[in-house]
């Protein structure tokens, strides 16, 4: 078949400039490739943008665009980062935190805060214990002070016993003088 060159360009819509020219890729390219994914493989939460620093530094002439079409092309991604697991104790074997064994050895209090359609802030005191995961006790009010987080705790245990531990943050409710008083005079650590 016998088409020139402007008519078939004209048909499919392309330049004529792309039948001419061969894409070249550099000397350099698979060097890059292979620089990438050892840093990738050493440093494996750094993305893109911090390889190509590295390669930068190491003495490489290459740019974030370059690197990022390189990475994209060999599939390389970021992990996603894992939750930090909570140590139950120490590096010198000391205990920081009990676990519990039975039901209403360990409770466990803390506040959480939210805000009405008005746009009032109201608190609730959430009482769990640790061992069955029950939740013992939750006040609502617009201010919880030490004094109501007393009578929401005596009113427990009346009902269910004096456990043998009681854990909280260190919120200014839960570190009062009356209230660390209190703990101590119905026998809870």
């Amino acid at each position: 078949m016998k088409v020139s060159e402007r008519r078939v360009c004209r048909v499919l819509g392309q330049h004529r400039s792309i039948q001419r020219r061969l894409p070249q890729g550099r000397a350099d390219e698979e060097r890059l490739v292979a620089d990438m994914i050892e840093l990738t493989r050493q440093y494996g939460r750094y993305g893109y943008r911090r390889v190509a620093a590295l390669l930068r530094d190491a003495g490489s002439q290459v740019n974030c665009k370059r690197v990022e079409r390189r990475w994209r092309r060999e599939g390389l991604k970021v992990p996603m980062k894992q939750p930090k697991k909570g140590r139950l104790w120490l590096n010198d074997g000391s205990c920081v935190r009990l676990r519990p064994e039975y039901r209403n050895q360990v409770w466990s209090y803390d506040f959480v805060h939210h805000r009405t359609d008005d746009g009032r802030a109201f608190s609730t005191l959430n009482i769990l214990d640790e061992y069955s995961r029950e939740c013992l006790a939750i006040r609502v009010k617009r201010k919880l002070n030490a004094n109501e987080v007393i009578d929401a705790l005596t009113d427990l245990f009346i009902l269910r016993g004096v456990p043998a531990y009681i854990r909280s943050d260190n919120g200014p409710e839960f570190i009062a003088e009356a209230f660390r008083g209190w703990i101590k005079a119905v026998g809870a650590h």
